[in-house]
């Protein structure tokens, strides 16, 4: 494995998008994405590779092995970027790939199954929610149609910016049966960790024996606008309280099940945005995650149970609280009870739990013990191309670590030697699978 080599690309690639902060902005199917498509085009044509694009953009490279009738041995991730995202976040699973194929052809070795390199398409769905559907229609979680009409957050639509950067194949992607997809034997996925276990724990490498479980919701709570200085504390109905409520018990709701359970609230809109006005609707994002599917289901169920309980609607009045409020003694009646207002959650993706592959993790691990490495087993909290993959051919993946657990930021950083180990046990992997 010519690990200066992988550096020297990887660094190429990032030249492309590359932004002032040193990260790299590579959206799906921006100009920038065609260029990266076009230099990795270039790269395995010279190796001799024949490539190939699928409907849905998905872009393989393959090298012939002596065995037409074996499926291939795939290695790949994605190009595709966040708008402010990391040079190695998916790149370098697709650089690692396309040096599996120079080490190959640098000393003609063959193998029996062919080898083949693909890039996902829209695998981060910044652009073109949801994440991953390149491989979610290749592997038949969603029809061609929904893929090509996904529409882009800029008012475009996936397969209308396939056509325009020249990336809209034609060979079959995700016909319900299966039938004329591209074939897959066997499927590895290098990677970030994308998280700080491997490097807090000091160790190179970690075999990737499957994904946390993920479910997403929208929320929106509509209480009622009010001045701040004017509206007494129980006549409002401020949307503000009640998601800071939510924000507190999704939080609970994963802390109950650490270290493993996964709660964030990535994004949070005041409607009426004003400093001296009570909120009068809220809307905010929850993501919750965890391995197993049974805790997973778990957390959905107290999600929804908080949203209906006596932590919204009436609340206490000042009197039956015991509060002694100014307000109440000025005008000697009770006080109007206060009522926060109820959140409706909207349940917008699941991806189940993913248990990867035996064999393939097996053959990430000797490749690591070839390589000299002592791997660990490790569940990826993220989402990757190998969940779709693996519903449909044995998948796995292998990590490495990343400086502060840092990525979908500019800041992401990577050591060279954990860049050429990964390389070398995936190359290990790879012709233990191949043959």
């Amino acid at each position: 494995m010519n690990g200066e080599r992988l550096w020297e690309t990887l660094h190429s690639l990032a030249e492309i998008g590359a932004t002032a902060a040193g990260g790299v902005a590579r959206v799906a199917l921006t100009d920038e994405d065609r260029a990266g498509r076009d230099q990795f085009v270039a790269w395995v044509q010279k190796l001799g590779c024949t490539v190939h694009v699928d409907q849905m953009g998905n872009l393989f490279a393959r090298r012939e092995g002596t065995d037409s009738q074996r499926a291939p041995v795939v290695v790949g991730s994605h190009l595709d970027s966040q708008p402010t995202g990391g040079k190695y976040d998916g790149a370098y699973g697709v650089m690692v790939g396309l040096e599996v194929l120079r080490v190959l052809h640098d000393h003609d070795i063959s193998t029996a199954a062919p080898i083949e390199v693909v890039s996902w398409t829209n695998e981060e769905g910044a652009r073109f929610p949801p994440a991953m559907i390149g491989s979610g229609v290749y592997a038949g979680a969603f029809s061609l149609d929904e893929g090509l009409a996904a529409p882009g957050v800029d008012g475009t639509t996936l397969g209308g910016e396939l056509e325009r950067i020249g990336y809209a194949g034609d060979e079959p992607c995700g016909a319900p049966d299966g039938a004329g997809r591209r074939s897959i034997g066997h499927y590895i996925e290098p990677h970030i960790e994308q998280g700080p276990i491997l490097e807090a724990a000091d160790v190179t490498l970690g075999a990737v024996t499957g994904v946390q479980g993920i479910r997403w919701y929208d929320v929106s709570i509509d209480g009622q606008s009010a001045h701040a200085g004017s509206t007494p504390m129980e006549h409002r109905a401020d949307a503000m309280v009640a998601a800071a409520r939510l924000v507190c018990e999704a939080d609970e709701i994963a802390a109950r099940r650490a270290p493993e359970g996964r709660a964030t609230v990535g994004t949070l809109t005041v409607g009426t945005g004003s400093r001296n006005t009570v909120a009068g609707s809220v809307s905010l994002t929850v993501d919750l995650r965890h391995p197993d599917a049974a805790e997973l289901e778990a957390m959905h169920d107290e999600l929804l149970a908080f949203a209906e309980s006596t932590a919204f609607g009436p609340q206490p009045s000042a009197a039956s609280s015991g509060v002694n409020r100014p307000s109440a003694a000025l005008s000697g009646v009770d006080q109007p009870s206060r009522s926060l207002p109820r959140p409706q959650i909207t349940p917008i993706w699941y991806s189940p739990p993913i248990v990867f592959d035996p064999a393939v993790v097996d053959a990430v691990r000797e490749g690591a013990f070839a390589a000299g490495l002592e791997p660990v087993d490790i569940t990826s909290g993220a989402g990757h191309d190998a969940c779709y993959v693996s519903t449909v051919a044995p998948a796995g993946m292998l990590f490495i670590p990343c400086a502060d657990g840092l990525s979908h930021n500019e800041a992401e950083s990577i050591l060279p030697e954990h860049a050429t180990a990964g390389a070398q046990a995936t190359l290990n992997a790879v012709l233990l699978l191949a043959g």
